[in-house]
Order: C-alpha cells, then structure tokens, then sequence
C-alpha cells in the first residue's frame, strides 16, 4: 500500500496518520496549541519553508483541523485556528510531549512542563479509563473487533478479539518493555 492511501485502511489509527503524520504537521499542531496564529510566527518558530508550511497549513484547513480566518482587509491576511476537530488532538500532542520528556529527555529533564489552573499544581498528562478512572496500560486493555472492522473483515464478529496482530501485547510486560 502506497502511504497517500493509508486513509483507506480500515483502522483509525492509520486515518488519523492521514492527516498528522507527515513531518512537521504535529509541530504546527503544537505551536497552534501554544497560541500561534499567524502564518509568519509559524514560520519564526518552526524554521520551516514557506512552501512547506503552506502546504502543511493548507491540508490541515482542508482536513477541517484548523480554520483560516481573515484579520486583515487590506491586504487581505489570515490567521489559522484550531476547530473542534483539531482541539480533539489535544490528548494525543500532550501524551507524545510526556513521552518525549520520559524517554528522550538527555538527562534534561521536561523542556515544557504543565499548570493546571483549577487545581493550582504543576500537572502531566495521564491516560485513564473512562470507567474507572485506573491508569490505561497495554496488558490490560483488550482490543475487540468495532462495528467498521467487522464490516469489512469477512468472518470477524463485533466483540471478538482474537485477531492476528492483538496478541502482540502480551508480550508486553508491566514496565512496557518487551518480553522475549
């Protein structure tokens, strides 16, 4: 499968990478969540080509992610916010940001750390159930066949979990590191 037909792959993993997986698009991403707007403070902070950073700004409008609006009639100028859809990849840039200052720090520490407001502490980002609330952790989370799977998987049940690539994790031990 060539990479400009991920977006057809039944799996929302490979969708999503559709529209946030080339490079660049996750640090414009970034810096829309950090409050830049326009096309020129993209560039500044980024250090990206202006041909790049239209390109990755123009998709990410098309995708419905960020919006252009015009602040300026002459000459005519925009800015690019985030819509509902793009504040939905909130959860994912802060979980990649915690990964990143976990594993990759170079003995650093977090180049960006966190305040929650209500609360009034310094905050990192966790991945919780929705039920119970306990910390989501590979081993103990089953992945089970959706409705669009079954669909397009002849002999696959909603509900079943007994496909190729699921058991994979279970070679995942508690700390996450791979079991032989």
């Amino acid at each position: 499968m060539r990479w400009d037909d991920i977006d057809q792959q039944v799996c929302s993993v490979a969708r999503a990478l559709s529209v946030v997986g080339e490079r660049w698009t996750l640090l414009i991403l970034r810096d829309a969540f950090f409050g830049t707007r326009r096309f020129d403070q993209f560039q500044s902070n980024l250090g990206i080509t202006r041909h790049r950073l239209s390109e990755r700004l123009g998709k990410l409008v098309d995708q419905g992610v960020l919006t252009r609006v015009k602040y300026s009639e002459k000459p005519p100028r925009y800015e690019y916010r985030l819509t509902r859809k793009g504040l939905g990849l909130y959860p994912v840039l802060m979980m990649l940001g915690r990964w990143g200052d976990e594993w990759m720090d170079r003995g650093d520490g977090a180049p960006v750390e966190y305040f929650h407001q209500r609360c009034g502490k310094k905050t990192r980002p966790l991945m919780t159930c929705s039920e119970c609330h306990e910390d989501l952790r590979p081993q103990h989370v089953t992945p089970m066949v959706g409705p669009a799977l079954a669909t397009h998987v002849k002999g696959v049940r909603v509900g079943e979990t007994s496909l190729p690539a699921f058991p994979l994790l279970d070679r995942v031990s508690d700390e996450g590191n791979s079991t032989p």
